[in-house]
């Protein structure tokens, strides 16, 4: 049986979208802008890493990262990020929002800046220096996952609350094309300061030694963006679902929204008191009641969470070979350090602009009227298509007639990722948990996916070695060859499909629906969701 709602989050719940909708999106997205600028920038200064650090003298080609060093400094990040939602996650459900929300920002700014500095010269140190504050900046980054989820989520209105949550999300892509045009604007002006020849006419002078400067700018300049809304997070109130029900301060609550939404709210004191005797929403994560009411839930957001980010993290690593295959790349020993840092922002920077950014946008436009399920099980659909149909003919796509087909179909499950699933999973788990377990239970989804990255980065690193010891990278044992590889990413894609299935549809419906908080057990102790659209059949497990 429905029990009323409080004036101040009905109020948040019908409020028409203002100014303060679109402040909080930028405010929480620029953890997402540095969180992508930095995985983006990572791999664009690897290779010159490796020419400056590891350069063997009378080698044909110029020195790159050992397999161990380069496994390193991609994937500490993505443990560091796996630790910070974790914990952050369920600090935010403790401590409040706001409290913890400054330090996962303040976090990335010190370890961005700290990521261009080096204890000692020697490649050993650079490399430690550098893995030790990435961790770092990934537990950050891990932090605002669940935290700008969760108070975007909490502060928007119902019926626009996917657009915005999906827009934080988007804000990756900016971060994507940031990183892009930085390194291409850094390296072109240190390559017009400092000609070089190139790596096969002069290997030593091909990286002149101002290069290092130029992967310690990339890197630092993450933390502007981040610093600049330092300030503007702190302003920020504590969000009205956090104070009224975890906190139950119902007279700061709707003080804070008052001035929010600029109207007189009614503080409501007494019936913060009679939700609190209400059993059956006291429940905790371990519980049974939890496990009962939610549990096919978060085996949903984090299985789908977890699939999704070993498809889309790998994807990243056949980048390299298609872009030296239609020529957008020449062999790294035709050029020098600098031209080589040029020409990979550039092209990496065409593909997001042509398909990653597109396809977050897709998500904010539709994804409340045609609703997150739909638009979760479409990507999956057409990502495990594309996979399918690069994979199974693989031989047809590597002639040189059939390259820029291989190129445009490659795109194509990018921007199914992202109006798909790698915009979906971050928005579910923000909607359908209880307030006082929101945080936690979106950054354990958050963190499931990012294992799936680790997984995807690593995994699929190893598992794309051709068996042909003469075309394997330097140090790599065989593997399966990206042709299988493929096949394997579109059977994970498919079994993303399945789990897609355990995911409730959240589209207009207020959090507190969703999470069964303004429901009353019967004497039987099963809780009734009513339908809040006339044409919402889907059926929700609780």
């Amino acid at each position: 049986m429905a029990r009323e709602q409080l004036q101040v989050l009905n109020a948040l719940d019908v409020a028409k979208t203002q100014w303060y909708h679109f402040t909080a999106i930028v405010i929480a997205g620029m953890g997402f802008f540095t969180d992508a600028y930095d995985l983006f920038c990572i791999s664009l200064v690897t290779k010159l890493l490796g020419r400056i650090y590891y350069h063997h003298d009378g080698a044909l080609k110029p020195g790159t990262l050992p397999p161990n060093v380069s496994a390193a400094v991609n994937g500490v990040a993505f443990c560091g990020t796996l630790a910070g939602q974790l914990f952050f996650g369920w600090l935010g459900d403790k401590l409040g929002r706001k409290k913890v929300y400054g330090m996962t920002l303040m976090l990335m700014v010190i370890c961005s800046i700290a990521s261009g500095l080096s204890f000692g010269d020697r490649p050993k140190a650079v490399m430690a220096t550098l893995c030790f504050f990435r961790f770092w900046l990934g537990f950050g980054i891990g932090g605002d996952y669940p935290l700008s989820a969760t108070i975007m989520s909490e502060y928007a209105n119902k019926k626009t609350r996917g657009a915005f949550i999906a827009a934080v999300f988007a804000m990756q892509g900016f971060g994507i094309l940031a990183g892009g045009m930085v390194a291409i604007i850094v390296s072109a002006a240190f390559k017009a300061a400092y000609p070089a020849p190139a790596y096969q006419d002069n290997p030593l002078a091909s990286t002149v030694s101002q290069a290092d400067f130029v992967w310690r700018l990339i890197l630092m300049f993450g933390a502007l963006p981040a610093a600049l809304t330092y300030y503007w997070r702190m302003k920020m109130p504590e969000t009205a679902r956090y104070t009224a029900l975890v906190a139950k301060n119902a007279k700061q609550a709707a003080s804070d929204m008052s001035k929010v939404l600029q109207v007189e709210l009614e503080a409501e004191p007494e019936k913060i008191e009679r939700f609190a005797q209400y059993k059956g929403n006291d429940f905790g994560l371990f519980s049974k009641e939890f496990v009962r009411r939610h549990g096919l839930h978060l085996l949903g957001t984090t299985t789908t969470w977890f699939l999704l980010d070993i498809a889309f993290y790998s994807q990243n690593l056949f980048q390299k070979d298609i872009f030296s295959a239609i020529g957008w790349i020449p062999p790294a020993k035709t050029m020098n350090a600098l031209e080589e840092v040029f020409r990979i922002a550039r092209a990496q920077t065409l593909i997001a602009l042509c398909s990653t950014v597109p396809g977050y946008w897709f998500t904010v436009l539709f994804i409340d009227r045609i609703g997150r399920f739909a638009i979760q099980l479409m990507g999956f659909f057409f990502m495990t298509v594309f996979m399918f149909a690069l994979a199974i003919p693989y031989t047809h796509w590597t002639h040189r007639e059939n390259r820029i087909g291989f190129v445009i179909m490659y795109s194509l499950t990018f921007f199914f990722a992202n109006f798909g699933p790698n915009a979906t999973t971050f928005v579910v788990p923000a909607e359908i948990f209880p307030a006082r377990l929101r945080s936690t239970c979106h950054g354990i989804s958050a963190a499931a996916g990012k294992a799936g990255a680790i997984v995807g980065a690593f995994g699929f690193l190893y598992a794309a070695q051709p068996k042909d010891p003469s075309k394997r990278d330097a140090g790599y044992p065989a593997g399966i060859g990206i042709k299988n590889s493929l096949i394997v990413l579109g059977c994970i894609n498919a079994l993303g499909m399945f789990f897609t299935l355990l995911v409730p549809e959240s589209k207009g419906k207020s959090l507190e629906e969703l999470s069964a908080e303004n429901e009353n057990e019967d004497e039987n102790g099963t809780v009734e969701m009513r339908p809040t659209a006339a044409n919402d059949f889907r059926t929700v497990p609780v």
